[in-house]
């Protein structure tokens, strides 16, 4: 599978993904909203750790550079 992401929009992705998990277990995120958001941070994960993210193939996104 051909990559779509930039570097720095992985890393942002797995940062995000682990302060949502962090947030959400250290009950600082309410259940009913960290649910949510986890199911985010999974996807957030699966694509940060792919190069490859769905919306921007929809969407015909193409980085400049790899």
């Amino acid at each position: 599978m051909k990559t779509n992401m930039l570097f720095w929009d992985r890393v942002l992705r797995m940062f995000l993904a682990i302060a949502i998990a962090v947030l959400h277990f250290s009950g600082v995120i309410p259940a009913g909203v960290g649910l949510w958001l986890m199911i985010i941070a999974v996807v957030f994960m699966i694509t940060s750790y792919t190069g490859f993210c769905p919306l921007y193939g929809m969407f015909g996104y193409r980085p400049k550079s790899h």
